[in-house]
This record gives structure tokens, sequence and C-alpha cells, in this order.
């Protein structure tokens, strides 16, 4: 029997469990993916903990993978054994082998690895959204990216950079402050050591930024408001450090009629032209060179409470892979 991580009630790493489950076989417009490469993203921290309620228990956790076709279910055209593919939806990608809809499923260009395209079918289509829909940025406009050394981050500071942004990013620690740097940012902010409300408005010689794209939550939503010029946009779409405290609208008045927004990737991915539109855009930027996706981190599948807990406590940067 194949293995899978299992969680059978919510709580800290140490809930999920590497156990033997069943696999039946492909149903219709379906097709069976045998992983070489799983995504770790937050997004399976908060299903894990409970923050997301789970659509059953037991739950195999994980959004985001990459592998080949090993059988394809009836009126399933589109796709044939042997067929390099990843996909970012639905979950269940926790596991050697899986049942996945080929409607969801997208083959894998030449010039892109699995462990890439496991990595950053979830991050790169958040980098996508963000910067092409949510608020599409324009040469020469100023975009401050909290967790610049993250997985979106790094991809948000590459793509913002080749489109003529500014790029301002914040980051924990000078290590990261110097990866963020060397993927894109000009400006990178110890929020640990530095104000980066007080740093922002002395980049920008007071102007501030177009738009804040922040994954953090808690920690940040509130001063990335200072951090915006007037009818600028704050795109908060992540709760790393906890969900933000309810908001009084009159402060958007009070701070220059500004824009908040808290969009989620499956919204802009729902249907399949929606789905091949970003996925060939963010194909084409990496193959371009324009955007690098490195693998930083690599953890074996049954180590993913390990993977997890450093996930959490800040000790990874970029992206990083669970290895079936």
């Amino acid at each position: 029997m194949p293995k899978a991580i299992q969680i059978h009630e919510t709580g800290g790493p140490e809930v999920m469990k590497y156990e033997d489950v069943a696999l039946r076989d492909p149903g219709e417009g379906e097709v069976v993916v045998r992983h070489t490469s799983i995504g770790l993203n937050y997004i399976d921290v908060y299903f894990r903990s409970g923050l997301y309620p789970a659509p059953q228990m037991p739950l195999i956790p994980g959004f985001e993978g990459a592998g080949v076709v090993e059988a394809v279910g009836s009126g399933v055209t589109s796709l044939k054994v042997g067929d390099r593919v990843a996909y970012t939806d639905p979950m269940g990608a926790y596991a050697q082998v899986r049942i996945a809809p080929a409607a969801r499923l997208v083959k894998i260009p030449n010039g892109v690895s699995d462990d890439q395209a496991a990595s950053m079918m979830l991050k790169g289509m958040t980098a996508r959204y963000l910067l092409r829909q949510t608020f599409p940025v324009k040469a020469g406009d100023t975009v401050l990216m909290h967790a610049a050394a993250g997985g979106v981050g790094l991809i948000v500071c590459q793509w913002a950079n080749a489109l003529g942004c500014t790029v301002i990013g914040t980051a924990g620690s000078a290590e990261k402050a110097e990866l963020a740097k060397a993927h894109g940012a000009h400006h990178v902010i110890n929020y640990r050591e530095e104000d980066f409300v007080a740093r922002v408005a002395e980049i920008t010689d007071g102007r501030k930024c177009d738009v804040v794209y922040d994954g953090v939550g808690k920690d940040t939503f509130l001063k990335s408001l200072d951090c915006l010029r007037p009818r600028g946009m704050l795109a908060t779409f992540g709760n790393a450090s906890g969900a933000p405290e309810p908001l009084n609208t009159l402060l958007l008045s009070q701070k220059g009629s500004l824009y908040v927004t808290r969009p989620t990737l499956f919204h802009h991915i729902a249907t399949r032209a929606e789905l091949e539109e970003s996925t060939n855009d963010l194909f084409d930027v990496v193959v371009s060179g324009k955007v690098k996706i490195e693998v930083n981190q690599r953890y074996a599948l049954a180590d993913a409470a390990k993977a997890h807990a450093d996930l959490e406590g800040r000790r990874t940067t970029g992206a990083t892979v669970l290895i079936p």
C-alpha cells in the first residue's frame, strides 16, 4: 500500500502521521499520479492547526505537487501514462500516490524540473494574481513585499522587478535580507531592527508605496496601511502571524482613502481557462529566466512534521519540498 501523511485531529506538527493508505482505481475524468515532489505551503499549517476547517477527517494535507501519470480513467484524453504533471488543487498532496482530477492538472514544460514545479504552482500563481490582477503593477510603481525571503516573496520580488517596479521587502534577519536582494528587491528592511514604516517613508522620500502585499497578517496589518500612498492598496493574502484584528473602516478614509482586499488563489483559477492562463504566464517567466525557482529545503515525506516545525519557526527560506 502507498504511504501518506494523515491527520486524525488538529494540532501541532506531531498530529501528522505517516501511514498506509488505500488507493482505488481512477474514475471518470481522473488519473493516478505518482508524486516525485510535493510542495510545502503555509496553508498546510492552517489546515493542520485547525485555523481553516478540514473538509473531512482523517485528512491528507497539501495543495501542491508534481509527478508522473501512472493510470488514466475513462474519458481522459488530455493526459496519458508517463506525462509529467503538476497541480495546486485539490488537497491531498502529502502522499506517495494519489487520485487527481485531470481537469486540475497541467503538463510540466521542458526547462522546469519536478521540484521546481511542485514548489511553484501555488506560490507562483499567488504571485501572479497579486501582480497581474489584485493590483496590476506597472513600471514605476513602488511595491512593499512582506516576508520577502519566503516562497511567495522571492517570486514577487523577481517578477515585480522584471515589470519595472521598485521593490521594497521586509525580512527577519540579515541573511534573509541578502537573499531577497539577490532575488530582485531593491531595498530590504530588517523588521527586527528597524521600524519598517519609517524606513519606507525614508526610502520613498515620503511618497510611500502604491501597493503592499502582506502574507504575514496580524503583526504587519495596521502598520502596512501607514506605508501606502493615498488610494493605495493593501492586499493581505495570508496569516502567518495570525489573523488581523477586525478593521475599523474609518481608518481607511483617515489614512488616505485606502483599499484593502483579502484575495485567495482558488478564486482566480476556478475555471480551466483561468488555470491555463495563470500557469502559462508562470511557466513563461520561469522558462525565460526572469523568475528563478530555487528549492532551498528538501525533507522526506515521512519527516513532514519537522518541515512544518521549521516553516512555523521561520527557519526556512524560499521554496521547500517533501520527497516521497
